[in-house]
């Protein structure tokens, strides 16, 4: 397992990133896995074991059961609290029937961020992130909420989810005009057959040297190899039930046969292809992957050890590659400037 630095902080994390969307069955989220404790336990050993220093949850997954899951496991294991990296978010509804029990508040975040370390048995959270956009909530008051709770030492880094680009960057405005601590890291969706964060946010995330994690890289296990054009869904696919992320299946499916073939060739899995991809974009931090078998996560794990050459990355990038939007035509064009200097 290699390790990357997060951002511009000193924090080295894992390529991958435990992803625990799977742990619980409480209410919608029993469709993504409905894992108990015991092969949560299982889960998580095998990805300390393989190297992986970091774990993301959130307090909305399976309401609260996700981090209870993963707090035990951390506990049952014996895991040292200070070779682990633990994620963790809030913004989403924890109780529909009460009015603060949501958005970025400062009591919510306070409540939240209290919970979360009961509920993971820690005493502070390493990485602590909004969970999306909120505009309800001004920036200067989530942020301000969020700077307490880092003099607090209740949390280490803060994080953000799900953001557009003019929203982080009126963030860390907000945080520098105002002397508050700045976002270290973002967590987007981003995927061989999903590559829409190119168009703004990675440039934003290289330009201002953020960390970027990156969910659902197998776009909802549909890139897992399991799927193909003239075959039905597999019953026990995750993606057969629920249906995300939202994704261009005709571009997908020839994003697979590529990555099929360049997987019979180095005889991996088409998800290990799909993995090793996103590993070759330095701007990538981390992958966050979920599991819910043992397997799974094996076989993910053997994506940080293939090392795709030129010609491959060359050709997984031409069938995946963006139709070319205003105004990214007109700055490629002005990159002649600093690819052309005058010659005297």
């Amino acid at each position: 397992m290699r390790y990357r630095l997060l951002g511009q902080t000193g924090l080295y994390v894992s390529e991958l990133c435990l992803g625990t969307m799977t742990f619980g069955a409480q209410g919608f989220w029993a469709v993504m896995g409905g894992l108990k404790q015991p092969e949560v336990n299982i889960l998580v050993k095998e990805a300390f074991d393989q190297g992986i220093n970091f774990f993301d949850t959130a307090n909305v997954y399976s309401l609260g059961e996700s981090e209870s899951l993963l707090g035990e496991s951390i506990k049952k294991l014996g895991l040292p609290r200070e070779e682990i990296v633990i994620a963790t978010k809030s913004t989403g509804i924890m109780d529909d029937k009460l009015p603060n029990a949501r958005g970025q508040s400062k009591i919510h975040i306070f409540n939240e961020v209290n919970a979360s370390l009961k509920r993971l048995q820690v005493d502070h959270i390493d990485l602590y992130q909004l969970h999306g956009f909120d505009p309800l909530t001004p920036f200067e008051e989530s942020l301000g909420a969020l700077t307490d709770l880092v003099k607090a030492g209740k949390i280490r880094y803060i994080g953000l989810c799900n953001m557009a680009s003019w929203q982080i960057m009126k963030a860390l405005s907000v945080s520098r005009l105002n002397g508050l601590e700045e976002f270290k890291s973002v967590q987007s969706y981003y995927s061989i057959a999903g590559r829409d964060l190119e168009r703004d946010v990675i440039p934003m995330v290289q330009d201002q040297r953020l960390g970027l994690m990156v969910w659902s890289p197998l776009a909802g296990g549909y890139l897992s190899g399991k799927f193909s054009t003239n075959e039905a869904a597999p019953d026990n696919a995750r993606r057969t039930t629920f249906d995300f992320p939202p994704l261009n299946k005709d571009r997908a499916n020839q994003c697979i046969e590529v990555m099929r073939h360049i997987a019979q060739k180095h005889n991996v899995s088409v998800a290990q292809v799909a993995l090793a991809w996103i590993l070759s974009n330095r701007a990538v931090s981390t992958i966050i992957v979920g599991a819910r078998k043992l397997e799974q996560l094996q076989d993910n794990i053997h994506a940080t050890k293939l090392n795709l050459d030129t010609e491959e990355l060359t050709s997984l990038n031409t069938v995946s590659a963006l139709a070319v939007e205003y105004p990214n035509w007109m700055i490629a064009m002005q990159a002649q400037y600093r690819e052309n200097p005058p010659v005297k």
